[in-house]
């Protein structure tokens, strides 16, 4: 059986284009224009503290504690690889932890996480960070380098800033 697949005519369908009629988002107030015309870039995201893929969990749980953060960004040649996080440590390593102190941070983090440009708009970076579950989204410039981290606190400040 050979069916061939048949196309339309251009005739048999008028195309719309739906962009054709956008008109774009018109701010109501503020925080609303902050949102969606800023950049994460005027979040100011934080510093970062990172680790290598090759650092052991240990490691990087001391150096957490240490510096009192939340995650550490795996990078491997400045490039951003992975993310280690309280919630990792939770799921995959504190039950178990004086077994597998000594694994290495590729094994236990998540890998390729999702990122935000520095260029993207503040409500990008809430969005994902809404829908995805995060509390931490690295940031980076269009070369793919990591510039920082966005997380719940300097959203929260961000927001009261341009609350009216």
């Amino acid at each position: 059986m050979n069916h061939k697949r048949q196309r339309r005519g251009a005739d048999d369908v008028e195309f719309s284009d739906p962009l054709k009629r956008y008109e774009g988002c018109t701010p109501s107030d503020d925080l609303e224009r902050a949102l969606c015309e800023g950049t994460v870039a005027d979040v100011g995201p934080m510093s970062i503290a990172t680790a290598s893929p090759i650092d052991t969990i240990e490691s990087a749980v001391i150096r957490m504690a240490e510096l009192d953060v939340g995650c550490l960004l795996i990078l491997e040649t400045d490039r951003l690889v992975g993310i280690f996080t309280q919630s990792d440590l939770l799921r995959r390593v504190i039950d178990r932890y004086d077994l597998i102190k000594g694994t290495l941070l590729r094994d236990v983090m998540t890998p390729d996480p999702a990122f935000v440009r520095n260029t993207d708009s503040p409500a990008k970076a809430i969005n994902l960070m809404s829908t995805g579950g995060f509390r931490h989204v690295p940031v980076l410039d269009v070369d793919d380098r990591v510039v920082g981290i966005i997380g719940p606190r300097r959203v929260t400040q961000y927001l009261r800033q341009h609350l009216g």
